[in-house]
């Protein structure tokens, strides 16, 4: 008995002095006990991992390695992905971004947020501790006072200074519930703030290799220009000594105005690039300005990995699971409002009726018990308000158990989708070459009738008109490529091996 009455003692809350002996201390310890035993007993259903349908291997790539289960790992470092292409141009713009973008700032104060309401929902283990001092006017009852229904009580004024302290017993683990929600939410966030990095990396990346697309379209029609103003030099020439006819001449300036017009176009859209990229560096787009460089052909290859691999690496589907495990946590927090509700408060310091004795040792004073409400409640009725608590929990968890299976196809696909791009964009892009050559062969040819009097100038035209297209398509294979090349790492979470990376 001496032991229980020691561990209430320690948590107990603290009631007045007066009404102290009507709490029947030897009847209430017991129940305190029984009650005590019951912390920390969680009602929340036992938590495992969702089973996922996972193929073998992507129907887009050979099976790598063998089979293994997987484990979230939203902690895992994503790695600086992009160096596996050789540009410090863009190795010094993704830096830029880490340190400058206003999303990323953004989804870092989210994730800090997230993490201050864990440690506020973990506060509630510990008792909460105050001082505290006042005056209060009072006139007390004469049934308070052991005195007649009819004797006179005065008014009086009473000064206090005093430390207080407020605990809740965690009785059926509705506190470590919300605690373990709290938790699971801030792991959320925090695999959240992964999958915001990797987007951006992954735009910043697919920014500038659309920039230096443009580019390399500039400088094609840069050339084509120059062509055709030669061309047209050579035609006013000989229009003006009577060798052709005027119609020649229109049609060599029609060709060279097309292609300027077409070159600003471009340029136009170069600028809006550029000033995208600024915004993702966290830049005004006055003061960004990026020097131009056509794109090369992107050669690097990314391993596909194993489906299984993919539920390790993508921070979205981490994110998913760990709202299935706060989902799952608020179920118990709901099953606990069924169940007692036992808080302790209580308070220690010196009250005096007049301020100058308030702190001598004769002043001293305690309240034990609850100074406001009940020591213990259990709601009878309440017209059915907290089993709808507990439904909307299990509806909130089945919720979030339909949104992880969907972000886990919608992994599978994004995987599926760029594999299947790069691989035949592949094909496409040695077609293409091959067409590229073919109309270069034809413009010389073409060319060539021309000054041998064979064909007329409008078979020049259309031939050189075609060789141009052909060639801006290759460079636009070449860069959806690169960006197909980029999606299928961010598709995998970004955290690929750089030394598995073929070229």
């Amino acid at each position: 008995m001496n032991h229980t009455h020691t561990q209430i003692s320690r948590t107990a809350t603290v009631v007045p002095v007066r009404s102290r002996s009507l709490l029947r201390p030897t009847r209430l310890f017991p129940l305190l006990a029984a009650l005590l035993t019951l912390a920390g007993c969680s009602l929340a259903p036992t938590y495992q991992r969702p089973t996922v349908d996972t193929p073998v291997a992507f129907k887009e790539a050979a099976p790598e390695g063998q089979w293994k289960t997987a484990e979230p790992a939203e902690n895992t470092p994503r790695g600086e992905w992009w160096k596996a292409f050789a540009d410090p141009v863009l190795d010094d713009l993704e830096a830029r971004a880490a340190a400058a973008n206003q999303d990323l700032k953004a989804g870092a104060a989210r994730l800090t947020q997230a993490r201050a309401l864990q440690q506020n929902a973990r506060s509630a283990l510990f008792p909460q501790i105050g001082i505290g001092a006042g005056a209060s006017r009072q006139r007390p009852s004469p049934a308070s006072q052991g005195l007649p229904a009819d004797a006179d009580t005065g008014i009086s004024t009473l000064w206090r200074a005093q430390g207080s302290i407020a605990y809740e017993a965690d009785l059926f683990g509705r506190v470590s519930s919300s605690v373990d929600a709290a938790s699971a939410t801030t792991e959320q966030r925090e695999a959240l703030f992964r999958s915001l990095q990797l987007a951006i990396q992954a735009d910043v990346a697919q920014a500038y290799f659309s920039l230096r697309e443009l580019d390399a379209l500039i400088a094609l029609y840069a050339n084509t220009v120059q062509l055709r103003e030669q061309s047209t030099q050579f035609f006013q020439r000989r229009f003006d000594e009577g060798d052709i006819s005027e119609l020649e001449l229109a049609r060599s300036r029609t060709e060279l105005a097309s292609s300027r017009s077409e070159a600003l176009g471009i340029a136009r859209q170069r600028a809006v690039a550029e000033h995208s990229l600024a915004i993702l560096l966290g830049q005004a787009p006055a003061a960004f300005t990026l020097s131009p460089q056509p794109l090369g052909r992107i050669t690097l290859r990314v391993p596909a990995g194993l489906p299984s691999a993919l539920l390790e690496r993508r921070p979205d589907i981490a994110a998913a699971e760990r709202a299935m495990a706060a989902a799952n946590a608020r179920i118990g927090v709901a099953r606990a409002a069924f169940f007692p509700h036992l808080s302790f408060t209580g308070a220690l310091g010196y009250e005096s009726a007049e301020l100058g004795d308030l702190f001598k040792w004769s002043s001293r004073a305690f309240v034990m018990g609850p100074l406001v409400g009940t020591l213990l409640s259990l709601p009878i009725f309440d017209g059915g308000a907290r089993q709808a608590g507990v439904d909307q929990a299990h509806a909130a968890y089945a919720e979030e158990a339909a949104n992880y299976q969907q972000t886990v196809l919608k992994a599978f696909k994004e995987v599926e989708d760029n594999l299947t791009h790069l691989r035949l964009l592949g094909d496409q892009t040695q077609a293409q070459d091959e067409a590229v050559q073919s109309a270069q062969r034809a413009t010389r040819l073409s060319q060539i009738q021309y000054r041998e009097g064979s064909v007329s100038h409008l078979n020049v035209i259309d031939a050189e008109r075609s060789a141009l297209q052909q060639q801006r398509v290759a460079v636009q294979l070449d860069a959806e490529r690169a960006r197909a090349t980029v999606n299928l790492i961010r598709a995998m979470g970004g955290g690929w091996s750089l030394a598995a990376a073929a070229e």
